[in-house]
């Protein structure tokens, strides 16, 4: 409450100590500076830090939250996305308040410090790197996660997206990523509904040297690859719970797991039998990171929560709870998988291009309609 409606108050009291008449007006105006004078006080308080994070789904647990907000006296914000074009859109919204920091996987990493929406990080911020694993630590030795001498991401989880097999419908591991278009698996796949994993992983089935740059001829040919693999198709889905739940109720033989691990956990735990593998020819592999957004209101916190999420604990968590790797800890013969049979995506030849044809082959049209 301020000074003058102190001294207001006090000399009204005074006049009730001396008999003096208070007019109801006067009444009311006390009353009045009372409620003034609690709002005064409230603005006077120190208002917590708001830190506005964008990730995806088991990135920012409301335990983990609630934890951080009581260690910094800050007010977290969540946003949760189910996949990059989602991502990409929220970070645009002109109707939702910028984000400080956000979860992306490397490709996207790339397309966002060239669009120019992240800063360059104070590693000096983040002294929880030194728990993670040596080779998260080389950030350099990690395509996009630098730009010149500055650091702009910070692994923080990851997967492999190889084959998910029903056991009891196939007894024998599937070698290529192939398998997919296997005519005895008609109406019993699943593949994840996104155009640049789907162009890239049926690159590299066809054994294109970088399957993130295609030719125009190239392009041509997995577009028409991924129409015929609609034959074999029973669902697209985006969510890894979404999977599950197609796999489960429809009887599904083989799935292309976009969440590899986490995939994998979660049919185990609702009762199928499955298996895992990575095709001779490698699989895909996607490496989220975190990152500063260029003009995020509180970059010292951005870096706190960053810094949060590489506590062991948190690391621990993750795994547990989501199927996921985690980069401080490893699990038996992962390390043998990173920077030789995996394949971190990166950015694409045309997001464009691919996003118009995956329409296309979405919508269902015939395979005459795409050009050899």
């Amino acid at each position: 409450m301020s000074m003058v409606v102190l001294r207001f108050i006090r000399g009204w009291s005074a006049r009730f100590r001396a008999g003096k008449m208070v007019t109801p007006v006067a009444v009311i105006i006390v009353l009045l500076c009372f409620s003034w004078g609690g709002t005064l006080a409230d603005s006077g308080a120190p208002r917590k830090a708001v830190l506005r994070v964008l990730a995806w789904p088991g990135y920012a647990d409301d335990d983990w939250v609630a934890a951080f907000e009581k260690r910094f006296h800050a007010k977290v914000e969540v946003t949760f996305v189910d996949s990059d074009e989602a991502l990409w859109a929220r970070m645009h919204s002109a109707s939702l308040p910028p984000f400080d920091v956000l979860a992306a996987n490397t490709a996207e990493i790339q397309r966002y410090a060239r669009a120019g929406l992240l800063a360059p990080l104070d590693l000096s911020l983040i002294p929880n790197r030194r728990r993670q694993r040596p080779y998260f630590q080389k950030l350099e030795a990690i395509g996009g996660l630098m730009d010149g001498a500055n650091a702009l991401a910070i692994p923080f989880t990851y997967s492999s997206m190889g084959l998910i097999y029903d056991r009891k419908q196939i007894a024998v591991a599937p070698h290529s990523m192939r398998a997919l278009w296997d005519p005895r698996y008609r109406g019993k796949v699943l593949d994840f509904n996104s155009a640049q994993h789907n162009f890239s992983f049926t690159a590299l089935a066809l054994g294109y040297g970088d399957p993130f740059e295609l030719s125009p001829a190239q392009m041509r040919t997995v577009a028409r690859e991924l129409v015929r693999l609609r034959q074999n198709l029973l669902a697209y889905y985006t969510l890894p719970e979404e999977a599950t739940a197609l796999f489960v109720q429809h009887h599904a033989a083989l799935m292309f797991g976009n969440y590899g691990t986490q995939q994998v956990a979660l049919l185990r735990r609702a009762g199928v039998d499955v298996g895992y593998v990575i095709p001779d020819e490698g699989a895909l592999a996607w490496l989220d990171c975190w990152a500063v957004v260029n003009g995020a209101g509180n970059r010292e916190l951005a870096h706190d929560w960053i810094n949060y999420m590489l506590e062991p604990q948190i690391a621990a968590q993750l795994t547990e709870r989501q199927g996921l790797a985690n980069t401080v800890t490893a699990s038996p013969g992962e390390e043998s998988l990173l920077g030789q049979r995996l394949v971190w995506i990166a950015r694409v030849e045309s997001i464009a291009q691919r996003e118009a044809l995956w329409q296309r082959i979405e919508a269902g049209e015939r395979l005459g309609s795409f050009p050899k």
